[in-house]
């Protein structure tokens, strides 16, 4: 198995997880993982929007066991504001009857039991699709964690849905979610439902034997960590920050320009271009410090198309690179490239310095 530039859990069995943290130097595996999860946050596709990291108490406990709690807290908040009632419709063989008939069901069941129908009615209550869902969910994790404190809140939540079946037909009851105004508050943890019940997961990866796959891949993270904290930092400024910016293509709309990261300037219409690159450089000039020469072409093309000379490919700070000065390179037509470097574990303040340097 090769994890190559992926970061998350895999659950091999109920017993069994492989936990891959991303290799940031100079923290602990308490704190990479601290470093992981502010990374997740800034994902438009992660089941919880907002969470306390520091409030988790995370230190001791496994990766797979952190997305189960973020799983309880969207819970609680939902028991916290109230779980929804609705009319759902229920079929049921009865001696009253009542809403109507499902005639082949009839036939088949109560060809020789006259006194029963087979009915098809609504029924107002809690046992809603969504409501089965999580529940499912809660019973499925109860069986799976194996961390104290969750089981033990998983089991106080099971308690406020004790009217609530689970349910029989998980994609089907997915495919009849409906989330009103009321529901809102439903929405992360019916995200978080769809992982764990569907063993959903937001990569995909070879081999039989993982039972649940929550795999990133880290450019991706790196790359929305860095856009996301830049676009929060910039965003009382004249520079507009633009992420997967879309405004040229090489050649007559085809082969599509998408820098990580373009600043524009409202006033002076200035560009800048950020590229984000999740790898170690080498001390070795001689070698380009291991910069990538494709990476390098794709910066000239930047450059060129949106008419800037202002480009910067940024790297993950680590301890074992060093130089004495800064790292640029210039083309012959003007082209400058600036190599620059941020702490993933303080992430706005390498970002602040790096605004006070050549945005200011």
């Amino acid at each position: 198995m090769r994890a190559k530039n992926y970061v998350g859990v895999l659950q091999i069995n109920q017993h069994q997880q492989i936990q891959i943290l991303p290799k940031i130097h100079g923290v602990t595996k308490s704190e990479s993982k601290t470093v992981l999860l502010k990374m997740l946050k800034t994902l438009g596709d992660f089941p919880s929007k907002s969470f306390n990291v520091a409030s988790l108490s995370i230190e001791a406990m496994p990766l797979f066991e952190v997305f189960i709690r973020l799983y309880i807290r969207e819970m609680q908040i939902i028991i916290r504001k109230g779980l929804q009632s609705s009319y759902y419709p229920v079929e049921d063989n009865l001696t009253v009857y009542k809403g109507k008939m499902n005639f082949s069901k009839q036939i088949r069941h109560n060809l020789t039991h006259r006194e029963r129908f087979y009915l098809s009615y609504d029924e107002f209550g809690l046992n809603r699709v969504e409501n089965r869902l999580l529940k499912t969910t809660l019973v499925y994790l109860n069986k799976v964690s194996a961390n104290e404190l969750n089981r033990k809140d998983i089991k106080q939540l099971l308690y406020h849905m004790d009217a609530v079946e689970t349910s029989s037909s998980i994609e089907h009851d997915f495919s009849l979610v409906q989330l009103g105004r009321n529901m809102i508050h439903y929405e992360n943890a019916l995200n978080w439902a769809k992982v764990f019940l569907n063993k959903q997961s937001f990569t995909s990866f070879s081999g039989d034997i993982a039972m649940n796959s929550l795999l990133y891949p880290m450019e991706r993270l790196f790359e929305n960590y860095v856009g996301k904290s830049l676009k929060h930092l910039l965003h009382d400024s004249n520079w507009n920050v633009s992420l997967q910016d879309r405004s040229y293509h090489l050649f007559e709309k085809k082969f599509a320009l998408r820098p990580d990261i373009v600043l524009r300037h409202s006033v002076t219409q200035q560009i800048m271009i950020i590229d984000t690159k999740w790898k170690v450089l080498e001390n070795l000039p001689s070698r380009n410090y291991g910069i990538s020469q494709a990476d390098m072409y794709q910066m000239y093309a930047y450059g060129k198309k949106y008419g800037t000379n202002e480009i910067f490919l940024m790297y993950p700070l680590h301890d074992g690179f060093h130089v004495d000065e800064d790292i640029v390179f210039t083309s012959d037509d003007g082209i400058q490239v600036r190599i620059v470097f941020v702490q993933c574990e303080d992430i706005e303040q390498s970002l602040i310095s790096f605004i006070q340097t050549f945005l200011s």
